[in-house]
């Protein structure tokens, strides 16, 4: 059972810059879902050269973590992203958005220097929660 979550944007801050919510309330009981950050990767090895390619499998690889968990994206109560360029922010929240839910999740976005390796341009890790 999907949990219902409570959506705080208080006017006293500003609204978000995106498609997210600043606070989204869990009630108590909610069985909680975290997962590391997920590369843009496929199985193979290969990492496509765009951040738009490279997003989109790092959300695949959460719905596969979601999914094994008996968890879907409407589950997503935050979003953790990191990208190594300022130009790859819209590109990014563009995938980010096509796979977000209403209530929109909680998400913070950072630029880093870099990943493991200098291909590696996004990385997404979520949490999600359900009523067991």
């Amino acid at each position: 059972m999907t949990v219902e979550k409570t959506v705080f944007n208080p006017p006293s801050v500003r609204k978000p810059f995106g498609q997210y919510n600043h606070g989204l309330y869990v009630p108590p009981g909610a069985a909680l879902l975290v997962t590391s950050g997920q590369l843009g990767i496929r199985p193979d090895d290969t990492i496509p050269p765009g951040v738009t390619e490279q997003a989109e499998l790092c959300f695949e690889a959460c719905r596969a973590v979601l999914d094994e968990a008996g968890m879907s994206f409407a589950d997503v109560i935050r979003i953790s992203a990191y990208v190594t360029r300022r130009e790859d922010f819209a590109p990014y929240m563009a995938v980010r958005d096509r796979y977000t839910l209403d209530p929109k999740p909680v998400s913070t976005l950072i630029v880093v220097s870099g990943f493991t390796r200098p291909e590696f341009l996004v990385e997404v890790e979520v949490t999600a929660a359900r009523v067991p």
